[in-house]
């Protein structure tokens, strides 16, 4: 799986839980990053920040919608800007969720994961 968050610290404590739930996880720091990893090799599931330096949530959604060898991973947004604040700009991009970052622990992360990979 990929994690894209650009802060550090944050990034840190979603990686060990799910490392120490069994699974491997990359992170990128950076929409860019983002794009070179998912393309050199494809996530079962990414979880996506909005904020990100370089490039933005958004833009790095429009690039893996229009790229045929990514159209189809699976996407969980990851952040504080409500679904309203995002509006139609992500609905129309096919997420499979999305979580406010402030009210979603490391463990209800895990707790959906397996929900989003039969998606």
């Amino acid at each position: 799986m990929l994690l894209i968050e650009d802060d550090r610290s944050v990034a840190q404590m979603y990686k060990l839980k799910l490392e120490l739930d069994g699974y491997r996880v990359d992170v990128a720091f950076d929409g860019e990053m983002a794009l070179e990893m998912v393309r050199r090799e494809l996530p079962d599931i990414i979880f996506l920040d909005i904020r990100l330096p370089k490039l933005d949530g958004v833009g790095v959604l429009q690039a893996l919608r229009s790229d045929p060898a990514t159209k189809h991973v699976r996407v969980v947004i990851l952040s504080n800007y409500s679904l309203r604040e995002l509006g139609d700009r992500v609905a129309k991009l096919g997420v499979l969720d999305h979580l406010i970052k402030a009210e979603t622990t490391p463990a209800k992360l895990t707790e959906g994961l397996e929900r989003w990979l039969k998606s």
